[in-house]
């Protein structure tokens, strides 16, 4: 892949954008269209900075949350958050003006990289814009998106966005009855889908959704032509029925308090909640929350990120999509399969400076590692074992050091500069996580790589990070420091200092949209977001995370048990183990569900039955000759279940109390997963589906304690 950092070679990406004029590039998105650098002249004009009314100030009757999707709300601006609000149309105008010529888009096309430029980028999304309002796109009414991550999904949010609708991303892995749920909910007018898998899932449910109009779809031909249902070339030819002009007053009529963007929570309980996020969420947070992050503008170095996350979940498209623009990123859209193996192949053409993934993604290139040294020749092996273990003792004993010792730089320079190579990680300065705890196993493992691991924490009610990590602001197991111009408090604090943790700021959402009960629950008369989650804070203002408090276990005997942290000890004191769920709300003792290590299948990334080369480890070195789950669980296997047996021993040896000791425990015959139902979209335990699915193994271990 050619250096990123410079302006883009011409690109073939665009079936959506055509012949260009005054040399603006083309792409095979754009092949066959006129892409006509008028309305790019046209907007900037009307656009500068001179000629744009200031943001209106907050009227005296707004509120602080709303529940109707045309609602506004009243903006926390403060001496701790000054900044004056703007419109996602203005960012993009800045960044046009900064970074018009630099790449933006990064995608593969049979087997090349192509490239978009930010003017054609922003060209694209006005062709969206206008042809969203050919095809009936009302304001306040939605622009459902059910695809993998794309240009396509990028120009169409941000068409959308300018065209007055919301952006709404369903996951692609979502049932027929749950894209119904969100597309009623939110009143899409229009569907972007972009397979023929998604089509039909539309197609199925699409008499039970009075608001939709149009179905388009992109990375997959249709069928068969089909009514009001279009192909991406059709639909950005209908934007040419629509004046620039018409479009502009669309635009300039927009507000910073105005929802522009839904993300709809996994629905771990009950049925998804959608966030509403204003235009001063979005361009705030990309803003503020990125620069916590030390993302840098291109002007001082052009920051190349990897885009392969779910774009629904407020994360990655907060990072991805949003920030991107802010900053003049260029973002590189990762393979389909990406999660299935191929990440790592884009990693290393693409060589990010930033990357982002959830604990379990950092899991899977651990994991990947681990077989790769197991299978390695005796001498590369313990050369790779020496390096890590000498670079983790130095990152763990002086942390903020930059001078290290000559042996530590030479393990890094003979071995482990070679394995970021491979893994793709050779530029990449910021290594983020966040959406669900990290093991201590994980974040040792990779600090002994020379690769620090910095937490953010937030929710989609934050419009993504709160708090952040850098390399400025880093500390061991904690989630960074608050976001400049955001606020923290804990309320309901213990002895030990761990509260409810309660948010405020430009980054809190608009409320759910409608369900007024809900938005009443999490935000409170002075604004403050209550997150449901525990934490506390030390003296350096550095958060950490102990769960929340709905998962929070409270025994027969009245004791308040978090999970999160016993089931951290059993897995890393068990590296055998995948999953471990703690159990014991309203009964007498502590239980526990145990998974073990598996391979994944490369196609389904369903667990299969084989144990993963450290799981296989494990078990030669109690004594076992077991390679798969079922030898291990069918036979229950004597020398493992004796190892795990002492573990989970040793676990309850060092618990605070008698009541947080785990006295029965079972391994379940498959690890959980999404398509299993234990796992939600993005890897979160789904702890009440655990509870219903393995109902009979949980009764069995109190049923005993009765007889």
């Amino acid at each position: 892949m050619p250096d990123s950092r410079v302006a883009p070679q011409e690109s073939r990406l665009d079936s959506s954008l055509g012949t260009t004029q005054e040399h603006l590039g083309t792409s095979s998105l754009t092949d066959g269209h006129t892409l006509s650098k008028e309305p790019l002249n046209h907007a900037l004009k009307l656009s500068s900075p001179a000629k744009v009314k200031d943001a209106q100030l907050n009227s005296p009757e707004e509120a602080l949350w709303t529940t109707q999707a045309d609602g506004r709300v009243h903006l926390r601006i403060d001496p701790s958050c000054p900044q004056t609000p703007y419109t996602v149309h203005r960012m993009f105008y800045e960044a046009l003006d900064k970074y018009g010529d630099l790449s933006a888009l990064g995608f593969k096309r049979q087997g090349m990289w192509e490239h978009i430029s930010y003017n054609q980028y922003y060209l694209l999304a006005r062709k969206a814009a206008k042809g969203f309002l050919k095809l009936g796109l009302e304001r306040a009414h939605s622009v459902a998106i059910l695809g993998f991550n794309s240009p396509e999904w990028f120009f169409s949010a941000v068409g959308t966005v300018f065209a007055g609708g919301i952006v709404t991303g369903i996951y692609t892995t979502s049932s027929p009855e749950a894209c119904q749920y969100i597309a009623h909910d939110c009143r899409a007018n229009i569907i972007v889908v972009d397979t023929q898998k998604q089509l039909e899932k539309i197609l199925k449910i699409w008499k039970n959704l009075p608001h939709l109009k149009a179905v388009v779809i992109f990375q997959e031909p249709l069928p068969t032509k089909m009514a009001n249902v279009y192909t991406m070339e059709e639909f950005m030819d209908l934007g040419n029925e629509v004046t620039e002009e018409a479009l502009d007053t669309i635009i300039n009529a927009q507000q910073p308090n105005q929802c522009c963007v839904l993300v709809y929570t996994s629905g771990t309980t009950g049925n998804p909640k959608g966030v509403m996020l204003s235009q001063d969420n979005i361009t705030w947070t990309a803003h503020y929350g990125s620069q916590a992050g030390d993302i840098q503008p291109a002007e001082v170095q052009q920051e190349v990120v990897v885009s392969y996350l779910p774009l629904s979940h407020i994360a990655a498209q907060i990072y991805d999509l949003w920030t991107g623009i802010q900053w003049g990123a260029q973002v590189c859209f990762a393979e389909t399969d990406a999660l299935k193996g191929s990440l790592v192949n884009t990693l290393r053409e693409v060589e990010p400076t930033s990357h982002m993934g959830v604990p379990r993604v950092w899991e899977k290139i651990m994991e990947r590692i681990q077989e790769v040294a197991a299978q390695s020749g005796f001498i590369r092996r313990k050369m790779l074992l020496w390096a890590m273990s000498m670079t983790l003792e130095q990152n763990l004993t002086c942390p903020s050091s930059d001078l290290k010792p000559f042996a530590t730089r030479l393990a890094d320079y003979l071995v482990l500069a070679k394995v970021r190579q491979a893994l793709g990680f050779a530029k990449c300065q910021k290594n983020f996580y966040g959406g669900a705890p990290m093991t201590a196993e994980t974040q040792h493992f990779f600090l002994g790589l020379n690769i620090r691991l910095y937490a953010g924490y937030g929710l989609s009610e934050t419009s993504g990070p709160h708090f952040m990590s850098s390399p400025y602001n880093y500390r061991l197991y904690s989630s960074g420091k608050v976001v400049p111009g955001c606020r923290v408090k804990l309320v309901n604090e213990d002895a030990e200092g761990i509260g409810e943790i309660c948010l405020w700021g430009r980054t809190i959402f608009m409320g759910y949209l409608n369900m007024e009960d809900k938005t009443c629950e999490a935000i409170d008369a002075d604004g403050w977001l209550h997150t449901g989650d525990s934490g506390h804070l030390d003296a350096d203002g550095f958060l950490y995370i102990t769960g929340r408090l709905k998962e929070l276990i409270i025994t027969a005997g009245g004791e308040n048990v978090p999970p999160v942290p016993i089931e951290e000890a059993v897995k890393t004191e068990l590296p055998i183990i995948s999953n471990a769920m703690l159990i014991g709300d309203q009964r007498k003792f502590l239980s526990m569900l145990l998974t073990l290590k598996c391979t994944l299948d490369p196609d389904a990334s369903d667990p299969t039955d084989n144990l993963t080369e450290q799981a296989v480890e494990f078990c030669q070195r109690v004594g076992s000759k077991a390679t798969t789950v079922s030898e291990v669980v069918g036979k229950k296997d004597e020398a493992v279940y004796q190892a795990i047996e002492e573990g989970i021993q040793r676990v309850n040896m060092n618990a605070a109390a008698r009541p947080y000791h785990i006295q029965k425990w079972a391994v379940l015959e498959r690890d959980f997963s999404i398509s299993g139902g234990e796992l939600g979209p993005t890897m979160k335990l789904k702890r009440l589906t655990v509870l219903e699915k393995y109902k009979d193994i949980i009764d069995s271990f109190y049923q005993e304690q009765k007889k």
